[in-house]
């Protein structure tokens, strides 16, 4: 298989996020069949959900790999593990770490494990600010520049870090 770009949003608010978010960005250079291409910086956001939570912290990285879209996904959710991530359904709760497969190439993915373009990125600050950092040109599977959304979303609420 050919090499294709794959982007993926990494968040945290638990135990240490910025080092979460850090160490997960030298992880994904050590999936198989793949390397960590560019990084965007980090970001501070507000969380989506319960507002009792911690502030995340937040990055885009861009990777080239040879794996289908279901083998990265699958090595995403094993460093998720790694890095103590519990799934307890609670949908946009604390956790240490976050990996989303954003984008795959100029694929759009609809299967029940995996939907790609990430369902939520055109209305994430968190995810369009970071990813458009590294991808100012990227164009979204169904045409859209990428810029047309960020020229749209509210940008409050997330502050670049380093």
């Amino acid at each position: 298989m050919t090499e294709i770009n794959a982007f993926i949003g990494v968040g945290s608010n638990l135990d240490n996020p910025v080092q979460h978010v850090i160490q997960a960005q030298q992880d994904l250079n050590n999936i198989l069949k793949s390397q960590v291409v560019q990084s965007s910086s980090l970001y501070r956001s507000a969380p989506m959900g319960p507002q009792d939570q911690n502030d995340y912290i937040n990055a885009v990285v861009k990777i080239s790999t040879a794996l289908t879209p279901l083998e990265l996904l699958t090595a995403l959710q094993q460093i998720e593990n790694q890095h103590g991530r519990v799934r307890q359904g609670e949908r946009w709760g604390p956790r240490t770490l976050d990996l989303d497969l954003l984008l795959y190439g100029n694929k759009s993915i609809d299967l029940p494990q995996l939907k790609v373009p990430h369902y939520g990125m055109k209305e994430r600050n968190f995810v369009l600010l970071p990813l458009f950092e590294i991808a100012k040109n990227q164009e979204l599977p169904d045409g859209t520049r990428l810029i047309e959304y960020v020229n749209t979303i509210d940008q409050s609420g997330i502050e670049k870090l380093s």
